[in-house]
Parts: structure tokens; sequence; C-alpha cells
């Protein structure tokens, strides 16, 4: 007998063609199923159909924006300002947040020596100067684009507002100052105002009202004091404080006031506090232009005059409590109770410009003393 040898394995080509052949005929393994597995030579498994799941059809066609936003969870729900507001940090926060206010605010509380009213200002004057480099550049633009022009400086009316300036630049104890005198041409507007830095504006409506020199240096004078009394980084310094109190309750309610708040907590706030303020300044302007007026040697008798016609050409002007300017009687009424008082400082002045009161004013402003109560 011939021992038994083992038969001769098939070459492995023939064993791949005819498992492949073998495995064609069979409905579950066909050969285009099985021919990822005859690419993959060191695989043991067969071939597999995908199990994984399938992303599922999407019937409320979920990629639609308006579905996903009718979808959307709210973000402000009831639980959660509950939690915000219970919020220990939150707590923590507004304690500090008042705290650092209410410091902040006591160690720029300033003393105005002419009523003794005690204001909180944070500005320099440097930086309200800057500020007021702004605003002139605004004016120019809109002189410029509205069809009025500035008068040139031969002109009479040019003339009469630099003779005026002349005499109360001296007394206003900012002679350093690079004044720029301007008068725009506008018949119908009777205003005028100088900004911080020495840039003063005058409308030539405002010359017919004022008739004379004497009745211009009582609003020119009026409008310096405004710059004396620093009364431009009072009203910058008292937006801080209306835009902290409207921010906070904005803060407060999760941002559900921000409209009312807006509008009717700036609205309130301002006839609160804005305009009784402004009313204020101007009273305190009032005082001060009239006695640097009679400094300069100019007839503070005719101050009455001007603001009785001003108060015919101002016809309808809203009620003082809605104003921050008061109203052209009560101003009458103030300066005839000064009288005495300026026409006293206009015998005492040598009329040679050497800003007696201006420094006295300043003076005062340093050491918080007040020279007349309102």
């Amino acid at each position: 007998m011939h021992p038994l040898r083992p038969l001769p394995r098939a070459p492995a080509h023939f064993i791949t063609r005819t498992s492949a052949s073998i495995l064609s005929f069979s409905p579950r393994y066909s050969t285009r199923r099985i021919q990822p597995f005859l690419r993959r030579p060191l695989s043991q498994s067969l071939p597999r159909a995908n199990n994984w799941p399938r992303p599922p059809r999407d019937p409320y066609n979920y990629h639609d924006p308006h579905y996903r936003l009718s979808q959307a969870k709210p973000l402000v729900t009831r639980n959660g300002i509950r939690r915000f507001i219970r919020s220990p940090s939150l707590h923590t926060t507004i304690v500090l947040a008042v705290l650092g206010a209410v410091a902040f605010y006591f160690s720029n509380i300033q003393t105005v020596p002419v009523s003794g009213r005690r204001r909180f200002n944070c500005f320099s004057q440097e930086s309200v100067e800057a500020a007021s480099a702004a605003q002139v550049r605004r004016i120019e633009f809109e002189v410029e684009h509205s069809g009025r022009h500035f008068l040139s400086d031969w002109d009479p009316r040019s003339m009469m507002v630099r003779r005026v300036m002349q005499k109360l630049i001296p007394v206003s104890g900012m002679a350093d100052a690079k004044w720029e005198i301007r008068v725009i041409e506008d018949p119908h507007t009777a205003n005028a105002f100088v900004l911080p830095g020495g840039k003063v504006f005058v409308f030539s409506g405002l010359i017919p009202i004022a008739r004379n020199e004497h009745g211009l240096a009582t609003v020119l004078g009026h409008e310096i004091a405004h710059n004396l009394a620093e009364h431009g980084g009072e009203r910058m310094s008292s937006q801080i404080g209306v835009n902290i109190l409207l921010y906070s309750a904005i803060l407060l309610t999760g941002g559900l006031a921000i409209f009312g708040t807006s509008f009717f907590g700036s609205a309130i706030l301002d006839l609160l506090f804005s305009r009784p303020m402004g009313r204020r300044q101007e009273s305190e302007a009032d005082y001060i232009g009239l006695m640097m007026m009679a400094e300069a040697c100019y007839d503070p008798r005719q101050a009455v005059g001007f603001w009785q016609r001003m108060e015919r050409a101002q016809q309808g002007e809203p009620p003082e409590w809605l104003s921050t300017h008061p109203s052209n009687h009560n101003r009458i009424q103030k300066i005839q109770e000064w009288m005495p008082q300026a026409m006293e400082k206009m015998k005492q002045s040598d009329c040679q410009g050497t800003s007696a009161f201006a420094n006295i004013f300043r003076q005062a402003m340093e050491k918080g003393v007040v020279i007349i109560r309102q």
C-alpha cells in the first residue's frame, strides 16, 4: 500500500474563483455583494449589510427656518427669571455696584458759590472743551448744508458782536481762551451760545431784539457765565447718572422693560432732574452775566428790557416746568431783585476790564463760599 499522501492544495486563485462562482448562484450573496469581500484578502468574515440607523425622515421639514423658529424654546422663562433674581451673585453685584456708584458720586460733589447748590460734576474743563470741538464741527457742517453762511468780519453786525465781546472777555476771567466769534446769517433765529473753549456763535435774528450793545451784552454775558460756572461738565455728568438708572432698570427686569424704560423712564427722569437742574443753571448764569456786564460798564437795567422783548418774541412758549429755562416773567423778577447789587458793581468798576467779579467767583468756587442764595 502506498502511504497516504496529503491532497494537493488548490491554488489560491482557484479557490477564490470557485468560491465566487458558487456564491454567485446564491440569492443572498450576489457578486455585487461579495465584491467588497473579494477586495479584502485579509478579511475572514463575509460582508454584512449596513445596519446603522438611518436618520429619520423629516415629515415637518425641519430645515425650514419658520418651522425651527416655531419649535424654538423661549429664551426667558418664569423659572429662569426667578433663578436670576434669587441668584446670590446678582445680589452681590448689585450691592457692589451701588456702593461704587455712591462713592463715585460723593467724591465728585461740588458747591456752586452763586446759589450754594450742591452738584455732581466728574468732567474736567479740558474734557469738556474736547467734547465741544466736535460740536463746533457739527455746527459748521449744518450751516454749510442748510443754505446759511457766516457773516464776514466787516459786516456791521459782526463788528457789533466783536465790540461787546472785547469788553466782556477781560471781565470773564477767561482771557487766555482761544476765542472765535462767528455770526450766522439767519434772521428767523434769535439765539446765541458760547461753547467751552471760547467758541461764540450768534444768530443774526438776535440782533434786532437786542437793539444795542447793552442788550447784546445781556445775552452774551449770560452765555459766558455758563462756561465760567462749568455748567457744560455738569450737564455731561448728569447724563451718566440718568443712563446708569435706566440700564439698571433694564438689567433688573431681565431686558423685558427695555422699550418702556428707555422711553418713559428717560422722560420721567428728564422732568424730575434734568429740567429743574437746567432752570437752576439758567438762574445762576443770569446772576453771573448781570454782574459781568455791570463790571464791563454796560447798563444792567437794560437787561430787563431785553428779556421783555424776548418774552414778546417767544409767544406760546411751554410752561416753565416743561422747559429747561425759567419763564421770562420769573427771570425778569429775579433780575430786578439783583439790580441794586448790579448797579453798585457798575459804580465800583473802573471799566478797564479787571475781571474782579470773575476772580471772586473762581475763588468762591474753590472754597465753596456762597455769594448769594436763590
